[in-house]
């Protein structure tokens, strides 16, 4: 069985180096596109450029936090996800990242379909609104989660425990 857990924790390690590295490719392309956007002047062109960069930037983050929380959580770590706590943090972590994200998704597509093409503003919306409707989610989802926290308070403090092989 110790075989079985390495190649898991070999393959999530593979995982992380993926992710980070469609991270560092989408940091470049959002470089690009700005400086495009830059080279056209100050306008409102440029300004479109600019939160398409910004849109391609939170893609980025989203992807560098996956492998930051694979790395941590399932390499580090070595963590069961089985307990309450382990499951409220691994996915309280990935839905901070995912929920900033759409917000500033969100707004760029809205900007966006205000200034060029209106008809696409519902589509905008429903970003916004499924982004909020994760986040309440989320929210009912933790205060549930803490209630089974309590009724297992060592899994808490062996998360805690663990959380010294990341310092």
């Amino acid at each position: 069985m110790k075989l079985v857990t390495n190649v898991f924790r070999v393959i999530h390690g593979l995982m992380a180096v993926f992710f980070a590295l469609a991270a560092l490719i989408l940091i470049a392309i959002a470089v690009r596109t700005g400086w495009l956007g830059l080279v056209h002047g100050f306008d409102q062109t440029a300004a479109q450029i600019v939160i398409e960069a910004v849109g391609l930037l939170a893609a980025a983050v989203v992807a560098l936090q996956i492998a930051e929380t694979i790395a941590e959580e399932e390499v580090v770590r070595d963590a069961d996800i089985s307990a309450p706590t382990r499951v409220r943090r691994f996915l309280s972590r990935f839905f901070v990242v995912v929920i900033v994200a759409m917000a500033i998704e969100g707004l760029v597509a809205t900007f966006k379909a205000m200034h060029e093409d209106m008809t696409q503003l519902p589509y905008a919306a429903s970003i916004l609104v499924a982004t909020a409707l994760l986040l309440a989610a989320w929210g009912v989802f933790v205060h549930l989660n803490r209630s089974a926290e309590e009724l297992e308070p060592e899994a808490m403090e062996d998360a805690k425990n663990e959380d010294h092989k990341l310092k």
